[in-house]
């Protein structure tokens, strides 16, 4: 059994769950969201909690049964928490700022970067060398996160680029001078 589409999703106060042909849709404060799912998996409401079962042991079904159980309780979370994901600008002169609903990048490039926003998605600016993405949907916040990332991967030499707010970049060391006595 999957330990982790075994687990029961525990549906808070103020969250609303319909169930209807494998479609779900999790309507909490912060919003609606609504996804389908495999037809194979069952999804069952009971008491203030969804419980999510596989039909049989197949190498199929049971890839199917944790992640089902996980994008439906990354659905709850998101209608009540909602999801963030924070991004480092690390280099000289590299900022980002907001104009209007567009992000827009100074990162070393001939010309500043601007990028809309996926829909659904708050983008905030609290420091020039820092963002923060904020959404319902896990998904569309971190496939904006790699989007903006992408613009400026953060390289091993001395650090530059834009990098998850926990990534650890592993440095390499740079080349080193002509030795003492060595061949010209």
């Amino acid at each position: 059994m999957s330990r982790i589409g075994k687990l029961p999703i525990g549906i808070p106060n103020g969250v609303d769950i319909q169930i209807e042909d494998n479609v779900v849709t999790v309507k909490g404060p912060k919003g609606t969201l609504t996804r389908k799912m495999h037809p194979a998996i069952s999804i069952v409401q009971e008491n203030q909690q969804i419980i999510v079962t596989r039909p049989d042991d197949e190498p199929l079904h049971r890839s199917l049964h944790g992640l089902t159980r996980t994008l439906v309780a990354n659905m709850v979370e998101g209608v009540t928490k909602g999801f963030t994901k924070g991004l480092d600008l690390v280099g000289v002169g590299y900022r980002a700022a907001m104009q209007g609903n567009k992000l827009v990048l100074t990162i070393g490039k001939s010309h500043p970067v601007e990028m809309i926003p996926y829909e659904g998605l708050e983008i905030e600016v609290p420091a020039p060398t820092k963002i923060l993405i904020k959404g319902m949907d896990k998904e569309t916040v971190g496939a904006f996160a790699a989007v903006v990332r992408k613009q400026r991967k953060p390289e091993p030499y001395k650090g530059k680029g834009i990098k998850y707010e926990n990534e650890h970049i592993r440095r390499k060391v740079g080349k080193s001078g002509a030795k003492k006595g060595g061949k010209k």
